[in-house]
């Protein structure tokens, strides 16, 4: 999925966090509401601003960076 259109940083923002859409929610704040169990639903239920997309791009995002993520040798 490409997300470039969606996430956005912006330097006065939230301290410059990748966010959806130059909102103020995080793509830390989607992955937290889904690692502690809220389904997409009841986030676009709590959130009406999102959208599905919203939340795929935020998952395609962590998984671009998990898959950039260097392991430095200690």
């Amino acid at each position: 999925m490409e997300y470039s259109g969606i996430i956005t940083m912006e330097p006065g923002k939230r301290g410059g966090k990748p966010c959806i859409r130059g909102l103020r929610v995080t793509v830390y704040d989607v992955l937290e509401y889904l690692a502690s169990g809220m389904t997409h639903a009841q986030i676009l239920q709590d959130f009406p601003y999102l959208t599905e997309e919203d939340i795929r791009a935020c998952l395609a995002f962590a998984a671009d960076r998990e898959r950039k993520l260097e392991i430095l040798a200690a």
